[in-house]
């Protein structure tokens, strides 16, 4: 099924599974004193829960202000709230405010994470909402731009040298360097989200099982026993696949530390970076925090003091995070500018490349910085919403 991304106006096309919290409001509903309003809070499925007002029955006054707050399970993400029209302050926000004056039904969307922009090492790739993918940047000898032909493309993801995309059928397309393997997905299905990694790609089955091709030379590819994985992401030389249950595995290299995440808990997405020096991987906390551990040189492990936090992205070198309110901030390196992003607004995705940094912006213009030799910045023509 297609359902829409969205924003605050637009929304961006993927293929995900909706899992509803629903909350209804019954018309017509007898025994709400005061002549207000009886909103009923139910859970329908996995996927994520409503923490305020709660679940349960519950009677509104006319015209009160009532604080709507959704969670996601851990590999989910808050898609939106339907129901409500222009007096839902705020459809994409998990944490907003309706105003009780009419009897109506309420539903709070979560979607499994599909991103819509990608940073290789040296190129950029965006997924457009008809299916077709866009990419600018470092193309020569290994093709890994050439993506015009995509086609029905619900997830893009770009490695050092290669760009691979997810089809809607679950099976993959790929091109660019292929001299570990690491583009050969062609018979691949079953697939509902991907990474890239240096010279590895990893696919994520509906089943919660991992696949993976390419390089093994640190033993980046050994996921064959993972089960009851929600997403996997790809650093430099490591793999990291996320639980249900909030947990993290990691494989691969670890001369930095980079794979230490068997204590992290309350997780709900995971990102990899890194280059031949070192890597690192940044988890995010279902209350809006982030852990990182790894290469540190540039510190961009040093996100303990973030807070509302909805997307982490790791670089080479960077860390970068996006918050509940659009705003992009950034640590580690930034000697090409790569963390020159305290001024975008209204972003609702991130990418991080090994040396740049890319902003998808709500209303489908794409912003980027960073190091720019090959053209991998050149992003102002984009429009990647409708």
């Amino acid at each position: 099924m297609k359902i829409i991304f969205g924003s605050r106006r637009h929304h961006y096309w993927a293929i995900a599974s909706i899992f509803l919290i629903v909350v209804a409001l019954i018309a017509g509903m007898v025994g709400c004193p005061g002549g207000g309003y009886c909103v009923l809070i139910t859970t329908s499925s996995a996927g994520g829960s409503v923490t305020e007002p709660g679940e349960g029955t519950f009677s509104i006054r006319t015209g009160f202000p009532v604080s709507l707050v959704a969670a996601p399970d851990a590999g989910y993400q808050f898609y939106r709230w339907t129901g409500g029209g222009t007096d839902i302050e705020d459809e994409y926000d998990p944490t907003t405010i309706i105003t009780m004056d009419r009897d109506r039904s309420i539903t709070a969307e979560f979607v499994t994470y599909k991103p819509m922009i990608a940073a290789g090492g040296w190129h950029t790739v965006g997924l457009k909402p008809n299916g077709t993918v866009v990419a600018v940047g470092h193309n020569t000898p290994y093709g890994q731009c050439d993506v015009s032909g995509w086609t029905n493309i619900d997830q893009v993801a770009a490695g050092e040298y290669h760009t691979v995309g997810l089809k809607s059928d679950g099976t993959m397309v790929a091109v660019g360097l292929n001299n570990s393997g690491q583009c050969d997905v062609s018979g691949w299905s079953g697939i509902i989200q991907v990474a890239a990694g240096g010279n590895h790609t990893v696919g994520l089955k509906s089943d919660g099982t991992v696949v993976a091709v390419g390089s093994n030379a640190s033993g980046q590819l050994a996921i064959s026993t993972w089960a009851n994985i929600v997403q996997v992401a790809a650093g430099y030389q490591h793999t990291v696949g996320l639980r249900s249950n909030g947990t993290v595995v990691a494989v691969g290299r670890n001369d930095q530390g980079q794979c230490d995440v068997s204590g992290w808990t309350n997780i709900i997405q995971v990102a990899a970076g890194g280059e031949p020096s070192g890597g690192h991987t940044v988890g995010l906390k279902s209350d809006g925090t982030v852990v990182a551990t790894g290469w540190n040189a540039d510190y961009q492990c040093n996100v303990g003091i973030w807070s509302y936090v909805v997307r982490v992205a790791a670089g080479a070198r960077h860390t970068v995070q996006l918050r509940d309110n659009g705003y992009v901030f950034a640590v580690g390196s930034n000697f090409y500018g790569q963390r020159l992003v305290s001024s975008w607004r209204d972003i609702k995705h991130i990418a991080a490349g090994l040396q740049h940094t890319v902003g998808l912006v709500t209303d489908g213009t794409v912003y980027a910085t960073g190091h720019n030799v090959y053209g991998q910045c050149e992003v102002s023509g984009w429009d990647l919403i409708p």
